[in-house]
């Protein structure tokens, strides 16, 4: 169920397709009584929304809004938060050489376009890389963004990653000290004061065709920290060159964020998000 808090008054029909849905799909909606207003089912496409009444969507499990151009999908929002699915190849925020194509940027105008007099914006609270896809939770002010950092720690962050070869150890923590050169390269340094602890847990899930998949436990944060801890134990994520794969099969990192849970930031109730695997991650002969 994807819930929305109208900010002026409107055509239901009109306030869903700023919000992402196509004309047909409402219809379907409204069809089933997918949609509701404040609490109640709405079946009639000319229904008049008032300022602050709730839309909520339920799409079942194709519960999401698709952003074009760049294929974002925003699987929740309130008033504190949203939390997106990146596709690969889409940096979360801007760098020297891109402005625009990226996910803190199309989010934005989104914001702006579908509703111009509410001044919304959003803060950035983590990041994935450009070649990872999948979950990301963005702050809506920047005492949210505050508290959900504050509170990193406790948040459930985990992983898909194919790498190269095969574990030997089918589960286990990886733990070094990471700290970041000149360059921008990251890498397990023991002796320096600058480096930060990190950990790592990984599980087998299956194996073959000279791969293995595996099931990712942040238990910390850091940059490039789950490419590196895997490059460390001598299986890096397939397709990762900078950390020394040997393969790309995927013609993108082999690593996709596929769920991410934290208590809301100001209501406290606990929220927690899936993402399928993608289709091509799925290439082994189970052994």
């Amino acid at each position: 169920m994807t819930e929305f808090k109208a900010r002026v008054g409107g055509g239901l029909v009109d306030y869903l397709m700023n919000m992402g849905y196509t004309r047909t799909k409402i219809k379907q909606l409204l069809k089933y009584g997918a949609i509701k207003v404040n609490g109640a089912a709405v079946k009639r496409h000319d229904r008049v929304l008032l300022a602050e009444d709730i839309v909520s969507v339920n799409r079942g499990n194709k519960e999401t809004v698709v952003l074009p151009p760049l294929g974002i999908k925003v699987v929740y929002e309130d008033d504190a938060v949203i939390v997106i699915e990146k596709p690969a190849g889409l940096l979360t925020i801007a760098s020297d050489k891109e402005k625009t194509k990226t996910a803190y940027y199309q989010l934005n105008e989104f914001l702006k376009q579908r509703d111009p007099k509410a001044r919304e914006r959003i803060f950035i609270v983590h990041r994935l890389d450009r070649d990872t896809s999948g979950l990301i939770v963005f702050a809506k002010s920047e005492a949210v963004k505050r508290k959900l950092q504050g509170s990193w720690m406790e948040v459930e962050k985990r992983y898909y990653a194919v790498v190269d070869g095969v574990p030997g150890k089918k589960a286990g923590e990886i733990k070094s000290y990471l700290k970041e050169t000149r360059s921008l390269k990251v890498y397990s340094n023991e002796n320096s004061s600058e480096a930060k602890l990190s950990m790592t847990k990984y599980r087998v899930i299956k194996q073959g065709q000279g791969y293995a998949l595996l099931d990712i436990l942040l238990e910390t944060g850091r940059k490039n920290q789950i490419r590196v801890h895997l490059a460390d134990i001598g299986h890096p994520v397939a397709g990762d060159r900078k950390y020394g794969a040997m393969t790309d099969p995927f013609r993108r990192l082999g690593l996709h964020a596929y769920l991410l849970s934290f208590n809301h930031p100001v209501t406290g109730e606990p929220l927690s998000f899936k993402s399928k695997m993608p289709d091509r991650f799925d290439i082994f002969t189970m052994k």
